[in-house]
């Protein structure tokens, strides 16, 4: 998979967690909802240094 597919699989991920956190997920479980936000958080700069990581073709 290339750099920049990687990294907006990465971002829609990111995006998609906040999204259903706060327009589903909260109605069931703050914590839950929290939770998904944390983790999402943390993916942006996970993606950047995945998509970075590897070598240029």
């Amino acid at each position: 998979m290339g750099r920049r597919k990687t990294y907006l699989l990465l971002m829609g991920t990111c995006v998609g967690l906040f999204v259903l956190a706060w327009v589903v997920v909260r109605h069931f479980s703050l914590v839950a909802a929290v939770a998904m936000s944390v983790v999402a958080a943390l993916m942006p700069p996970l993606a950047a240094i995945v998509a970075n990581s590897r070598r240029k073709p």
